[in-house]
């Protein structure tokens, strides 16, 4: 390729409104443009991108046994009224009407349409196992589209979908596909770690997500440096703390608390340790009669050490809350409480009104400060058994930096990720809703046991630059680079002999099987470089007459500039090939 034949539009700034390194990069770079908020169109270089990750992804889902099809971008809403998700999936499903007021969505995955493929295309047992995936757009109306395509409501997204005649097969199916990603994000150059995971609107009751490591990410991981262990915040265990609980020392006593709405404020007025303060979080779930009217809510008192934090995602599963909840209002706190928020506490409240569990690290707590529920007042030297009922316990905190391992081989420790793919165990739970059952070998209907594997393809672009770049640009791995080498003339159409060695560089390279760019635009050195340092192309040769004098070109590689090699003119081709097969093999 030469760079005449091609389209380059490079930016010295980027927007004012790019807020990451790989938006602002890739804007710069001239790979994206806006079209709308969260909507792109890929220009060349980036879609050079998108076609070598997308390579990469079909390679190895073929080599798994997986083979592809293609499902539409619309999709009936018939489908989705079925597995029971039109009302269950919110706002993030944009929903439409065609000219006959029938309603569709714009598909943001397949599940329901897989489903109903299945159901009419696999009907014995001889058939399975099937598993079958596509590359297709995908559209999420995210309420604040941002990060450019890291967080966009048009994506671009592999997913794959098993189906199995029992839980066993449905195993394997689920452990291919695992071992499959592991091989894709290993050949993309990238830092990645696998973490448990939790199903969320998907469904299911076995995930794992796959976390390229990079300190932008919106995902906390959780990890045991010591063994395997990893977990996404939102899944990762929290043990039990503190040691067993500890005889009472005080009385129970009503403390003025003026001003002090917050824990760290209280045991800072009454100088305890945070650890000795306990937070009332008031959760509360919509409840409905047979005809749809509205009830009184459930309303749930979450107690948490002070220096601990809720995880939502564990809350919803407690029973009471586990068709959906929110945070309660001050209104509906203070009928129950009769306190307004950051006076709450646990003593003294009706069982009928208020269901109360204790995070594992609060129930060997003693001696313990809560609120009074009056405003400006705590009660302190609070204790399970004499003061107040014991709760019921429950793992609903975050874990921290230094907490048990939940497999007991070490200590946590947490770091940013960014979410590039995920895979879901899903079992029967759309073939029961939607009547996929195959026969088996005694004419018995069977419902078929499923498994889904999704892979943000567009998102593994952003990711990549998170985790490869500097302040002169991107730095992309070889494998998924928009060009792998760029040569880089000193003075194309002046000097003979530098375009001879250019384009017979070019030549050899591209029959190589090299992907190989030659800027043929005649610029000068500073913006020529500045341009590809910017793109990020891995491998950069620079000829000039001065090194053609000693029969010389230069190379340098992306990541480390500073380290160029003068390399002779008739090894070029033999030395590139050399170094992008050791970048293979690092990969």
């Amino acid at each position: 390729m030469r760079a005449r034949q091609f389209f380059i539009s490079t930016l010295k700034e980027a927007p004012a409104d790019a807020d990451i390194a790989s938006q602002k990069l890739m804007i710069r770079a001239g790979m994206i443009k806006k079209l709308a908020a969260g909507v792109y169109t890929y220009m060349p270089l980036g879609l050079r991108v998108i076609r070598k990750i997308e390579g990469i992804v079909r390679d190895e889902m073929e080599k798994s046994g997986s083979v592809e099809i293609l499902m539409p971008v619309v999709q009936p809403a018939e489908l989705w009224q079925e597995s029971g998700r039109w009302e269950k999936y919110g706002p993030e499903l944009l929903r439409f009407k065609d000219r006959h007021q029938r309603d569709f969505v714009i598909q943001p995955t397949s599940e329901e349409v897989v489903t109903d493929l299945a159901r009419q295309e696999i009907t014995s047992w001889r058939q399975l196992p099937v598993n079958w995936f596509h590359i297709q757009t995908k559209f999420r109306d995210e309420r604040r589209p941002r990060f450019g395509v890291m967080r966009s409501r048009e994506f671009i997204m592999k997913d794959a979908y098993s189906f199995d005649r029992d839980a066993e097969a449905a195993g394997k199916s689920y452990k291919e596909m695992f071992d499959a990603y592991c091989r894709i994000f290993t050949r993309t150059g990238l830092v990645f770690r696998p973490v448990a995971a939790d199903t969320g609107s998907i469904g299911g009751n076995r995930s794992n997500e796959f976390q390229v490591i990079a300190d932008t990410g919106e995902d906390l991981i959780a990890y045991c440096p010591d063994s395997q262990y990893a977990a996404n915040i939102e899944l990762a265990e929290a043990v039990q703390v503190g040691g067993e609980r500890k005889a009472p020392t005080e009385d129970m006593t009503k403390v003025p608390t003026p001003n002090c709405d917050k824990c760290e404020l209280v045991t800072g007025l009454l100088g305890l340790p945070l650890i000795r303060s306990v937070k009332s979080v008031v959760l509360a779930s919509d409840r409905f009669d047979k005809d749809g009217k509205p009830l009184p809510a459930q309303i749930v008192l979450v107690l948490l050490r002070g220096d601990h934090t809720l995880n939502e995602v564990k809350a919803g599963k407690l029973p009471e809350l586990k068709s959906g909840f929110r945070f309660a209002t001050d209104e509906e706190i203070l009928a129950v409480f009769g306190s307004k928020p950051g006076y709450l506490g646990p003593v003294g409240l009706d069982p009928k009104k208020v269901k109360i569990y204790a995070d594992r690290s609060v129930i060997n707590m003693s001696d313990f400060v809560v609120g009074a529920n009056e405003e400006g007042f705590h009660l302190r030297g609070v204790n399970f058994g004499r003061d107040l009922p014991e709760p019921e316990v429950a793992d609903l905190r975050n874990v921290v930096e230094g907490d048990p391992s939940p497999d007991g081989k070490g200590i946590l420790k947490l770091q940013r990720g960014i979410e590039v793919g995920h895979v879901f165990y899903l079992g029967t739970k759309y073939s029961k809703a939607m009547n996929a059952v195959y026969l088996d070998e005694n004419g018995k209907s069977q419902l078929l046991e499923m498994g889904c594997y999704g892979i943000g393809i567009s998102r593994v672009a952003g990711a990549a630059i998170e985790q490869n770049h500097d302040d002169r640009g991107m730095i992309w791995p070889d494998a998924i680079a928009p060009f792998t080498v760029v040569i880089c003339p000193m003075g194309y159409k002046r000097s003979e002999a530098v375009r001879e060695v250019c384009d017979k560089l070019h030549d050899e390279l591209a029959a190589a099987g090299v992907d190989v760019i030659l800027d043929d635009r005649d610029l000068r050195p500073g913006p020529m470089f500045a341009d590809w340092e910017l793109i990020g192309v891995p491998h950069r040769i620079v000829v000039g007459d001065r090194g053609l004098k000693n029969g010389e070109v230069e190379y340098a590689h992306r990541r480390t500039l500073d380290k160029r090699e003068m390399v002779k003119t008739e090894d070029a081709v033999t030395f590139i090939l050399g170094k992008l097969k050791e970048a293979a093999a690092k990969a």
